[in-house]
């Protein structure tokens, strides 16, 4: 158990003066907003909800203005105040069936109903500065094709027609729920799903990246990538039904690996799958191609040793929030534990000469 020695009240006092001085920055430059922050920098906004577990804009943005940008401790600042939330019940799951898509893409099929809509998305800007957006009263086009309305099927559900690809089994039970109970090994993939969305996007995105890499059986492909909003639904006691409570922007990918067969399943394609609060498909990517490599037992895979299919390496060091204390506590004082270090190298040194010497005289 670590504690914090006491004094320095005063010098707290002044970090933290410091600390509202250095993000208010320069005075004669207006104040940056909440609602600007939520409107322009959405992206930051959404990553700091899906790893915050807690969808609220403005909450997002406020916290990424208190942590000066530093998008770890807007997470930390989010996922504090999620705590103090009353809880008042769980709401059905979404059908992302009937989500109104901004951006949905398939890497497996060009023609597909609902069609390909690209939507918002970097993948075909070059990636030079633009120097338009420095200057005053940027006015940007708007949208040529509005979101898509209608119910859009699953990519999947075509391959399912012919039975090329593993059945997504329903599952009826209620999951452990990460955010109220803490992570245990062995985890199912409900819960491992959940430490996946929450977890660091940079970390997520490595971990991905080695399965391509070959550090897995993970040849993948993107069937359907998907960025909009759905509606969410309560079932009400007292009414009978469920009612819709609002709708939340999310971002889903189910990716189709190849999978040669097991001893206890067929030559067949498989799935991985990412759920994401926002506009966030470098995430959602990742966790899906995380997901799936995960799943080597259950489809009865050999263990490659591979750190992505490793799901206790894995889930344990994903949490950016649970890496960063463990990290930035080492800045406390430790000072009884050095002297403590500090005493023994130099009696090891002590006990070091006196053998040389000895030797030396023999």
């Amino acid at each position: 158990m670590y504690v914090a020695v006491k004094g320095g009240e005063r010098a707290i006092e002044n970090a933290h003066a410091w600390l509202a001085e250095e993000r208010r920055g320069d005075l004669s430059i207006d104040s940056l907003t909440v609602p600007q922050i939520r409107e322009q920098l959405s992206l930051a906004v959404n990553r700091v909800m899906a790893e915050g577990s807690l969808f609220d804009p403005d909450l997002a943005a406020l916290a990424i203005k208190q942590a000066r940008g530093d998008l770890i401790e807007a997470i930390f600042l989010i996922r504090a105040y999620r705590t103090t939330l009353p809880r008042f019940g769980s709401s059905a799951p979404i059908e992302t069936g009937k989500m109104a898509c901004d951006r949905r893409i398939s890497a497996t099929f060009k023609d597909l109903p609902g069609g390909q809509v690209l939507g918002p998305t970097f993948d075909y800007t070059h990636r030079l500065l633009d120097f338009k957006l420095a200057a005053d009263g940027e006015v940007p086009e708007g949208p040529t094709a509005p979101a898509t309305g209608a119910d859009v099927p699953h990519v999947t559900e075509f391959l399912n027609q012919e039975g090329l690809i593993e059945d997504a089994l329903p599952d009826d039970t209620t999951p452990r729920d990460l955010t109220r109970e803490p992570l245990e090994l062995p985890a199912d993939r409900s819960v491992r799903l959940q430490a996946l969305a929450r977890a660091d996007e940079g970390f997520t995105l490595s971990m991905a990246y080695s399965t391509q890499r070959g550090y897995a059986r993970n040849h993948a492909f993107v069937g359907e990538l998907r960025i909009g909003t759905v509606p969410v639904e309560m079932e009400i006691p007292e009414l009978g039904f469920s009612i819709e409570i609002g709708e939340i922007a999310v971002t889903e990918c189910e990716t189709v690996n190849q999978f040669k067969g097991s001893k206890t399943e067929p030559p067949q394609f498989t799935r991985g799958y990412g759920l994401v609060f926002g506009q966030t498909e470098r995430k959602a990517i990742s966790m899906a191609l995380v997901d799936r490599a995960l799943r080597w037992e259950e489809l009865g895979e050999d263990f490659e040793g591979a750190p992505a299919q490793d799901a206790e390496f894995v889930l344990y060091h994903a949490d950016n929030i649970q890496a960063t204390g463990f990290l930035e506590h080492i800045k406390l004082p430790h000072y009884v534990d050095f002297q403590s270090e500090l005493e023994l190298v130099r009696k090891l040194r002590r006990e070091a000469t006196a053998r040389t010497q000895q030797e030396a005289a023999e």
